[in-house]
């Protein structure tokens, strides 16, 4: 098991780090205090310079326009883009575009490929993914009420669904719904390209999240689908093999939320050690960095996200070289690990910053309220550590232990 990365990937990963730090960390304090939407025409400029850098859509094949990265590598580039909120999207490899852009490239038809998959790459249009559903649980992707019936050479699909991620402006969603209802458990739903503009398609708000609804891309939709018409044609994959695909999609995409994670432990880790560096808390010029309690948190925070890291690039070696039901249990180790290193990470940065912390006036604030969701999406904490439990359990079940 070898991370090694080649000369070209280290000289990437370095304009990448430049163009972070240039380009997309002065833009946050106007990010995080004003509406995203104004934002557009500027990181619309951003996202023109990056494609001229050919460092595009680094997740994507090339033969379709993308960088062709491999997941170790795109988690490496992942993790640079993760300093900011801006990141990813700027980039075009942001949530929820990038799921949808491997279910596309995997399962969609000739004509599905040309009108959504293509747009989305080059980042033209946007989408969402509407599977969590309001009353019932979102970690369990069997339990869904939203239903798509047949009718002609259409389905009819009715339903409620929340945290569409990036609902808000999207021009189609992948929505999951029954289609099979009296089919084995695992084969009851099926993945729909619903176009946002469809009758029945309804945008019920953008969720406050922590006090904040957002607008655009960076926004949670509650949607209402009633009665909603779409073609057949508009299928992907097989039907009834909804819960496979959201299974193939979540595994990748867990890798890439823990580098991102790792990006943001990256950053707070940088702020809270030149906060207390530059500190005085005393007539004598001491600084925090002089308190043991902060010298205790800055050497637990190094050890734990180096810990995460290694754990995250394990992961991604194994789904590329094993494939993915080989890393199930170690998909399912990092995804409670690091999102928990990664909020005690940026509680202590905002706790070293003190009032300054509680502020919009650095990102700390921003990390705290929005990133709280990644011990819940995804599989909450609680699933993933009994799904890791049960499997290492059952290898000493009838075992004599000495």
């Amino acid at each position: 098991m070898d991370f090694e990365i080649s000369d070209k990937m280290k000289s990437i990963l370095e304009l990448i780090d430049e163009f972070v730090d240039k380009e997309l960390i002065p833009l946050e304090q106007e990010f995080v205090n004003n509406d995203v939407k104004a934002m557009m025409p500027v990181l619309e400029d951003k996202r023109n310079m990056v494609k001229k850098m050919e460092l595009w859509a680094p997740q994507v094949p090339k033969e379709y326009g993308g960088m062709g990265l491999d997941l170790v590598e795109h988690g490496l580039v992942s993790e640079s883009l993760g300093r900011t909120p801006l990141g990813h999207y700027v980039f075009g490899c942001q949530a929820p575009d990038a799921g949808n852009i491997e279910i596309l490239i995997k399962y969609a038809n000739d004509e599905q490929r040309d009108k959504y998959l293509l747009p989305l790459i080059q980042g033209k249009i946007r989408s969402c993914f509407s599977m969590t559903e309001v009353d019932l649980p979102g970690s369990n992707p069997v339990l869904l009420d939203a239903t798509a019936v047949k009718d002609g050479d259409q389905y009819v699909i009715n339903g409620h669904k929340w945290y569409s991620t990036a609902a808000d402006g999207s021009q189609f969603s992948i929505v999951m719904a029954v289609t099979n209802p009296d089919a084995p458990v695992y084969l009851r739903a099926s993945m729909i390209i619903v176009p946002t503009d469809t009758p029945g398609f309804n945008l019920v708000r953008n969720i406050p999240v922590m006090g904040h609804e957002g607008s655009g891309y960076f926004s949670h939709g509650e949607i209402l689908l009633q009665n909603c018409r779409v073609p057949i044609k508009n299928l992907l994959g097989p039907e009834g093999q909804g819960f496979v695909i959201a299974q193939e999609r979540l595994g990748p995409g867990r890798i890439h939320h823990c580098m991102r994670w790792l990006g943001i432990c990256k950053r707070s880790f940088d702020l809270m050690c030149s906060r207390a560096t530059k500190r005085i808390i005393a007539p004598d010029g001491k600084t925090l960095a002089s308190r043991q309690i902060i010298q205790e948190w800055v050497a637990e925070c190094a050890a734990e996200i180096e810990a995460a890291r290694l754990m995250t690039l394990q992961a991604a070696w194994k789904i590329e070289h094993l494939g993915q039901k080989q890393a199930r249990i170690d998909v399912s180790l990092i995804k409670f690990y690091v999102a928990n290193v990664m909020q005690k990470v940026v509680d202590r940065a905002l706790q070293v910053h003190g009032g300054l912390g509680m502020t919009d006036d650095t990102i700390l604030a921003f990390f705290y309220r929005h990133e709280r969701a990644s011990r819940i999406y995804d599989g909450a904490d609680e699933v993933h550590k009994t799904a890791v439990a049960k499997r290492i359990l059952s290898g000493y079940e009838g075992r004599e232990i000495r």
